[in-house]
């Protein structure tokens, strides 16, 4: 911006320097005059500006009134159209502003009428009031979005102890060791956590929070640095981890970085005693420069490792079936829920009663006629009480315990369903079970009594809703293990294996009433992912981006193990035997992938793949057995180590199957629409594509299914050609009917009577007798 003032110039400041102090010592004279000016000297008179001003801000052109201008008193506007400066003009005569004018008119407008700018041109439109110093668009600016959610977020950042440090250690880590390698981008590792103290999947919190109640020198003892470069936390706010992960991609991002991010595990650092650490640590991968290539790249699946994490950041893996939260803490969001379910029907029960005992205080001043239909009206709604009381006293029912001693007492009797002749591998399951315990004596006979009551217990409690029998089998796992860690003194390695027992035992006795119940909807959600994965068979490894050549003999056997070990988890009884087929197929995954690109698989290579196997192998009763292992899987199972991680995964690729579309496999709608419906399927690799190693059986088997797709596309051609013939027909039917008819209705068809008969010509001729005989025939002899 160029302006020239009237006033001397002051020694004291060097030539075009500006200051601050106010709005009018923000405009000094040029180092040189102006073209207008050359040759004379600059007039020292007050400038005069017309009623209607021309700009020329920055080559983009305006004109306003001058009242516009000066609408604000302490704004740059107003001081340099006051007439107290003097501002150049263009050839044009236009006043002339030395600034970008693409958001000059947003400010003409607030200027003019107070109108504010759309959301994605406020961050442009507050510099330009920044500059021109216009307050009271400041004001209003700074409460719309992106700028209020702009100040949230910085509040939050605030509590963070060295974030800016920290942020700026990881450019620095970055770029240090992508010099080092000469590669465009560079790893680190990155330790976010909310909570301080660590946690273990049995520990019961207090008050239903994931804080516990320790000493100062206990505190001491669980302090440790994690192997990590940097580590953010613990922080005291309600943004969760995940909002702390976006801060820092939002920033780095606004560096110009290119920044991808993924959970890879907790750091799991023994403590003391059965403590772990379960902080999240997160791999970072800063890309310094976008790779060129001259070809397309297609988009991938890429999800956020972060997302398979619980959402409340306490390191476990999250599930979909739990909204998002561990299993752990979504029984806390639950019994939350409940109690709070309880108490409303309990409240609802008690102004109930206050209202019936009201009525029936007012009805004792009524009498005569009325009394016997008050009496029908009064047992009616005793009747209506007892029933809703006695529907809220059953949330108090010790649904969720072991048994109370009548119900273990009754369920000593014998019952045709206990009694009845075992499978020969619920013996087997029983004998291994037993000789399990044997080697923990007094230990292992209270386990198998508990184990024991526990399911006698269920026995009675098979009316229960599914989701309460979960709750009552997930509180058994919970106590057991309790007990073990504080009266038996059981090292965690020994817990788990017990668990992994004890679920064994009793899960394959309540596989038959707790697998795909009836009053469930599992077997229809299983009918609906089936009908899904059928309508998507055409779906291609490229259309998913799958890094896997099954070209090679050994990626196609992978392929095919990872297959059938997908398919063979509908037939374990056992949820740790079903986890256990989702691992062994995961890691034929990576191996296969490891093959194909000659290095470690990643988790966005992984995921795609395991989608790629769901589709080709469309294993029986997907769902039914995803929902039987997270209501009775042993939880420290599902909350940490690899079965965990794979699981989750799977109940992701189920989820992306369930919401695919054209978008995800890089496809027009159109394209999708009729590969979904039949009419045709995608091109296969054309011919001369084909290596010089590939099997003539895949070839030819690529052949037949060109020549079978050109055939349906052929019959459908011939078919749409019949019927639109057949119609054609019908149409021309119809329209000769109708002339037809026309034709009859303008021209009826009259029909006489029929005349007399030719014998009956000459009946009425009176000549008759005056005509000579007829001619007899003569015979002549020869």
């Amino acid at each position: 911006m160029v302006v020239v003032t009237g006033r001397e110039p002051d020694s004291r400041r060097p030539d075009g320097a500006m200051s601050s102090s106010d709005a009018e010592d923000d405009f000094l004279e040029p180092a040189t005059p102006t073209a207008t000016q050359a040759g004379h000297a600059l007039p020292l008179l007050p400038q005069e500006f017309p009623e209607v001003v021309p700009l020329n801000i920055g080559g983009a052109h305006f004109t306003t009134r001058l009242s516009t201008l000066r609408r604000y008193e302490d704004t740059m506007l107003a001081a340099m159209f006051s007439g107290r400066h003097y501002i150049p003009t263009d050839a044009e005569g236009r006043y002339f502003i030395d600034r970008d004018g693409t958001h000059f008119g947003d400010v003409l407008n607030f200027l003019r009428s107070g109108d504010l700018p759309p959301r994605e041109r406020v961050r442009a439109v507050y510099k330009e009031a920044q500059y021109y110093a216009i307050g009271p668009l400041l004001e209003q600016l700074e409460n719309m979005q992106p700028l209020k959610g702009e100040k949230v977020r910085q509040a939050f950042l605030g509590l963070m102890p060295y974030y800016k440090d920290h942020l700026e250690r990881i450019v620095e880590i970055a770029r240090l060791r992508a010099v080092q390698r000469k590669a465009r981008f560079a790893k680190l590792k990155v330790c976010v956590f909310k909570e301080e103290m660590p946690i273990t999947p049995y520990e019961c919190p207090l008050l239903n929070s994931l804080r516990f109640e320790r000493s100062e020198s206990d505190g001491q003892l669980f302090e440790h640095h994690c192997e990590v470069d940097v580590s953010f936390g613990p922080w005291e706010a309600v943004a969760d981890v995940y909002d702390l992960l976006h801060c820092l991609v939002t920033d780095l991002s606004a560096q110009g970085l290119i920044v991808d991010h993924q959970c890879i595990g907790v750091c799991d650092k023994h403590l003391i005693n059965h403590y772990y650490c379960k902080r999240p640590i997160y791999e970072f991968k800063i890309t310094w420069w976008k790779k060129m290539s001259l070809k397309s790249e297609r988009r991938g699946i890429h999800v956020d490792q972060s997302e398979l994490l619980c959402k409340k950041g306490c390191g476990y893996y999250g599930n979909p079936a739990w909204h998002g939260f561990c299993s752990k803490c979504w029984r806390e969001e639950y019994h939350k829920a409940r109690q709070k379910q309880i108490q409303e029907d309990w409240e609802l029960a008690e102004r109930l009663q206050r209202e019936e005992e009201e009525a029936f205080a007012s009805s004792q001043s009524s009498q005569g006629a009325q009394s016997l239909t008050f009496s029908k009206f009064e047992e009616k709604k005793t009747n209506e009480k007892t029933r809703k009381v006695t529907t809220v006293k059953k949330f108090f029912s010790a649904s969720s315990r072991v048994g109370s001693k009548k119900e273990i007492q009754e369920a000593k009797a014998p019952s045709p369903s206990i009694n009845r002749q075992t499978s020969i591998e619920t013996d087997r399951v029983s004998k291994e079970f037993i000789e399990f315990l044997k080697t923990f004596h007094k230990t292992g006979q209270e386990i198998y009594k508990q184990t024991k009551l526990f399911l006698e217990a269920m026995h009675y409690k098979r009316d229960l809703s599914i989701e309460e029998q979960s709750e009552c089998t997930q509180d058994f796992y919970q106590n057991v293990a309790e007990r073990m860690q504080t009266r038996g003194k059981v090292s965690p390695e020994r817990v788990e294996k017990i668990m992994d027992q004890i679920e064994k035992y009793i899960m394959t006795r309540l596989y038959k009433y707790v697998f795909c119940p009836e009053t469930t909807d599992d077997e229809k959600k299983d009918l609906a992912i089936q009908k899904r994965i059928r309508a998507l068979h055409w779906v291609t490894p490229q259309m998913l981006c799958v890094p896997v050549n099954e070209e090679i003999p050994e990626v196609s056997d992978m392929v095919v193990k990872a297959i059938t070990d997908i398919i063979e988890m509908d037939s374990k009884r056992v949820p740790r035997d079903k986890l256990a087929c989702i691992t062994k197929c995961s890691k034929h995954i990576f191996n296969a992938i490891k093959i194909t690109k000659n290095e470690p698989a990643s988790a966005d290579d992984f995921l795609p793949t395991l989608i790629y196997i769901v589709l080709k192998g469309n294993p029986p009763r997907l769902q039914s057995n995803i929902q039987y292992i997270t209501r009775f899987c042993n939880p420290s199972r599902l909350m940490t180590g690899e079965d965990g991680y794979y699981f989750t995964n799977l109940c992701c690729a189920v989820a992306f199957i369930e919401k695919l579309d054209a978008q995800s496999l890089n496809l027009s709608q159109e394209d999708f629409d009729r590969y979904m419906s039949g009419q045709t399927s995608p091109r296969k690799q054309e011919s001369e594509n084909w290596s010089p190693d590939a099997c003539l059986g895949v070839k030819q088997m690529y052949k037949n299914l060109d020549l079978l797709s050109q055939l349906n596309e052929r019959q459908e051609r011939i078919m749409n050609e019949a019927k639109k013939l057949e119609k054609d027909l019908i149409d021309w039917t119809d329209g000769i009917a109708k002339k037809v008819q026309d034709i009859v209705e303008k021209c009826p068809l009259e029909i006489k009577p029929p005349n007399q008969s030719l014998a009956a010509i000459d009946s009425e001729n009176v000549e008759n007798d005056k005509l000579p005989p007829p001619l007899q025939p003569q015979v002549y002899a020869g």
